[in-house]
């Protein structure tokens, strides 16, 4: 059973997308998001072996979005959308397939029976996710998006990871993981990621740790990375 997210800024698109699906057979839909936010933690908790992803969305399109996902559980993709200037960037990413709407059932069986082959044989998923620019944030009930040369550090909770910049905190859905891949943030700690610019002191503390100054606060460098960060410092 192939375990699909779909993804639709419009309820009518999401529900159409159901509605096909089903009438293919070995689909299992478990879950549906109106926006990449959500998409996000979905894609996080629920393990989808494929999303059917609008790509032109409100505030992140999908190719944002899938820059967000880890590698560890990138799902296969099947584009969905309206805009067909798309379509030779969305092959050029190495997606499954790319769905024009309306979906025909007829067309749709033939991404399925793709997919099930891909899921059969194991291939890994080929997305090439590129430089995140802007890190999607919770507001209350709005998302903002924060500029990278505004973050001074990211440090990992419970819930998940917190940002800190010079006025505001925020909360994001995006992995430690992700953001050191695809951001010019450092590692200095398991749990956390400094921008170097904010760096404005380090002290040298006893058994080969650490402490990193920013104009907001303090972070901690392990051992592990106390080199590296001491290198990238010039000491």
């Amino acid at each position: 059973m192939i375990r699909v997210l779909i993804i639709d800024d419009e309820l009518h698109g999401r529900e159409e997308m159901e509605a096909l699906l089903s009438e293919t057979g070995g689909v299992e839909v478990v879950g549906s998001c109106a926006n990449a936010f959500d998409a996000l933690k979905a894609i996080n908790k629920l393990r989808p072996d494929v999303v059917f992803l609008d790509i032109e969305m409100p505030v992140i399109n999908g190719f944002e979005l899938l820059n967000m996902v880890t590698q560890e559980i990138m799902p296969h993709v099947v584009f969905v959308t309206a805009f067909d200037q798309y379509s030779l960037k969305a092959f050029e990413e190495k997606t499954v397939d790319y769905l024009l709407k309306p979906v025909s059932t007829e067309r749709l069986q033939k991404t399925v029976a793709k997919l099930k082959d891909l899921l059969v044989t194991q291939q890994p998923t080929a997305f090439k996710a590129e430089d995140i620019k802007r890190i999607p944030c919770h507001m209350g009930k709005r998302i903002k998006l924060v500029g990278l040369d505004e973050v001074e550090y990211v440090s990992a909770g419970a819930a998940g990871n917190h940002l800190v910049t010079s006025d505001e905190e925020y909360f994001t859905d995006i992995t430690l993981k992700v953001l050191e891949e695809r951001t010019p943030m450092v590692r200095c700690h398991k749990q956390y990621l400094v921008n170097m610019n904010f760096v404005s002191e380090i002290a040298l503390l006893e058994n080969g740790l650490g402490m990193i100054t920013t104009p907001s606060g303090t972070v901690p460098v392990s051992r592990r990375y106390l080199k590296m960060i001491k290198s990238k410092l010039l000491l």
